[in-house]
């Protein structure tokens, strides 16, 4: 899941070199911590958060399909 974070993330913003993910896995949960450039977090969230949701369904979906849950923390 770190991955497909990764090229969504660098796939949307302008500095693709400074996108990093986190994984923290937890017994009832996998953290994933977003880091972009300053000027890429608005490109990340999106219009009152909408790619940031889609960001979210997306690992949902795929969540399901591999009976774990993750959750995606955007940081700047």
């Amino acid at each position: 899941m770190k991955e497909l974070v990764e090229l969504i993330a660098r796939a949307l913003v302008d500095h693709p070199d400074r996108v990093k993910v986190k994984e923290i896995e937890s017994d009832q949960a996998t953290l994933l911590e977003l880091r972009v450039a300053d000027g890429d977090l608005g490109k990340v969230i999106g219009k009152q958060g909408r790619t940031a949701r889609a960001i979210r369904t997306i690992l949902n979906a795929s969540g399901i399909k591999l009976k774990k849950r993750f959750v995606l923390e955007i940081l700047e």
